[in-house]
């Protein structure tokens, strides 16, 4: 039993080896993260009219109430925030108001299409199909509504190769059915969350060359 234990000590501790590099996980996130706030941020405000008008609209929009104040709020949020966690300054300060942003998109504007950004249309790849054998509620409709993704998508390229050069209409990629799901809000949200409570990470930061002038606890430097 003894050898074993040993073992896995040993490479316990090969594996904390890697803890040296920790810093860089959350520069990663804050690289990828960054650039996807700034776009839709500046989106925003080059489209600022008829985005009020989609927030606001209770018929085919999100009937949000002050949609003018809402919106620069979510552009200031975006803006200085993507900005922020760039370069990782205050970046723990700036993930709140975007995590708040993200959970109002999640619930507004993606709850009710479900799960994926992008409908599922091969019901055989689908993550409900071992939901389904398990007879978890919805996995069943989740693969029908594959089925039905995937004819409408056939139809869709049957009509693009009788009418169009289908080969340069593809040349930069399928085409997809948009489900606007909450997959992408989700995601940006627990990226959020990791750097609210982990900060900006080491070396790469402003928040650590501040923090390790400032600060009197090493736990603190992010």
């Amino acid at each position: 039993m003894a050898q074993p234990v040993y073992a896995l000590n040993r490479l316990h501790d090969l594996l904390n080896r890697f803890r040296a590099l920790d810093f860089l996980a959350p520069l990663a996130i804050r690289l990828y993260l960054a650039p996807v706030m700034l776009v839709a941020g500046w989106h925003k405000v080059e489209n600022f009219d008829s985005v009020v008008q989609w927030f606001g609209n209770t018929e085919w929009g999100l009937g949000l109430p002050m949609p003018a104040v809402m919106l620069s709020l979510a552009i200031i949020a975006e803006l200085a925030g993507g900005v922020l966690i760039l370069v990782g300054l205050a970046t723990r300060y700036a993930a709140l108001p975007l995590i708040f942003t993200m959970l109002v998109a999640a619930v507004t504007a993606h709850w009710d299409n479900g799960w994926f950004a992008i409908a599922p249309s091969d019901p055989a790849t689908s993550a409900a199909r071992p939901l389904a054998a398990l007879g978890i509620d919805g996995a069943e409709q989740s693969l029908a509504n594959s089925e039905q993704v995937a004819a409408r998508l056939e139809q869709a390229r049957s009509l693009l190769r009788e009418n169009g050069d289908y080969s340069w209409l593809t040349a930069k990629g399928s085409y997809v059915i948009l489900n606007n799901g909450i997959e992408f809000a989700t995601t940006y949200l627990i990226m959020l969350l990791v750097l609210f409570f982990g900060g900006a990470g080491r070396f790469f930061s402003v928040d650590y060359w501040i923090a390790s002038r400032f600060r009197d606890y090493q736990e603190d430097i992010v």
